[in-house]
């Protein structure tokens, strides 16, 4: 069996287009040559300037280079149909399939926002993630989504059967993200200038993380039991009104912006912070969270989209529309030195169901189902 993977979001380079999607499929090739038959051949479809190499699987580059959107869709529909004709199968490792494809296929979806949340992107770019990932997941043998409310949000949303969508939840390095010593924490605490004692949010600055509601939340706390809070991550679209927000109920000096988060940095943060605090209402999955769980920190997370099945028992569930919500959760997250000890312990033995392992031999199974009935 020779299958061709479209990974033409992999990014050398670090920051956005290094987290996420790029996250994702750089471990899953990582991990998938040792999850398939010995005899299968996997070949990463790469654009030009990619220069990243996985072991066990062929990587063929385009001339072309597809680091921008508009000239990456022009490869993925006029230029990749030439490029398959060797392969036996294919997957379409981040929502878009070429039309004029004529063998069995397989597509990852990470989440419906780009249809949920169409301000987002530019017009062009909205339509045609709307109109092709649709069409892509309709056409394929498999579907894999990242969370199963991922899943049911295909199937909702887009009427593909049930049966034939398959989740295949993202993993994380257990080696980087575990509960450090104290003299590291206390040296990166020191290195960043932080307090002993903060809440952290990381994530994209942009609506759907609902960071306004918390911070009227937050706000409404008595002021001697608001801890610092630290929002990490980079601008994404429409986030003045989080500014603002702040300005508004004048938290200037309590509330600070690092920017966006490298990854070699994660796991310090994480570990730094008293608590992990995820308001988002729409998620494909909520990375952030279980990393946070393996690192040992509690989360407070909306009771919404997937991070209900990633939190589980092990984190604090809010509603999280009201700010009233946030105010008394973060109340318990000050006062609450039981639930704090119970959520550590929980958090780690949560986060221990999942790994990259897991994520490549669900894959796998998709592959079969897909490719071997024909």
């Amino acid at each position: 069996m020779r299958i061709g993977l479209n990974a033409h979001l992999l990014a050398g380079n670090a920051g956005y287009r290094s987290a996420g999607i790029h996250n994702y499929i750089a471990h899953l090739l990582r991990h998938l040559p040792s999850a398939v038959p010995q005899d299968w051949q996997l070949t990463a479809l790469v654009g030009a300037e990619n220069t990243l190499i996985f072991e066990g699987i062929q990587s063929r580059r385009s001339r072309m280079n597809t680091a921008s959107p508009m000239r990456r869709i022009v490869w993925e529909q006029l230029a990749q149909p030439f490029a398959l004709g060797g392969f036996d199968a294919y997957h379409a490792l981040a929502f878009v399939s070429p039309l004029l494809l004529f063998k069995p296929s397989v597509v990852t979806i990470y989440d419906l926002s780009f249809v949920h949340y169409p301000e987002r992107l530019p017009t062009s770019r909205r339509l045609y993630l709307q109109t092709m990932a649709r069409l892509t997941a309709q056409r394929a043998k498999r579907v894999i989504a990242i969370s199963e409310a991922t899943a049911q949000d295909i199937y909702k949303t887009w009427q593909v059967d049930r049966q034939k969508i398959d989740v295949a939840a993202p993993g994380y390095n257990s080696a980087e993200f575990r509960p450090l010593a104290q003299a590291e924490i206390t040296g990166f605490r020191a290195q960043k200038g932080l307090p002993e004692r903060f809440w952290l949010f990381i994530g994209t600055l942009e609506p759907r993380k609902n960071l306004i509601t918390l911070l009227e939340g937050y706000a409404a706390m008595p002021p001697e039991k608001r801890l610092p809070l630290i929002i990490g991550g980079g601008r994404g679209w429409d986030y003045e009104p989080i500014f603002a927000a702040v300005e508004k109920h004048k938290l200037g000096s309590l509330v600070q912006f690092p920017g966006f988060i490298p990854a070699e940095e994660l796991a310090f943060w994480y570990n730094s912070a008293e608590t992990f605090i995820y308001p988002s209402v729409f998620e494909g999955f909520g990375l952030p969270v279980l990393e946070a769980m393996a690192c040992g920190t509690p989360v407070v997370v909306s009771r919404a989209s997937s991070l209900i099945e990633v939190a589980e028992e092990a984190g604090m569930m809010v509603d999280p529309y009201a700010p009233e919500n946030w105010t008394q959760a973060l109340m318990r997250a000050y006062d609450d030195r039981e639930w704090h000890t119970n959520a550590r312990e929980r958090g780690l033995v949560e986060a221990r169901r999942y790994s990259w392992e897991n994520t490549a031999q669900q894959t796998a199974a998709s592959y079969r189902q897909a490719f071997e009935s024909g």
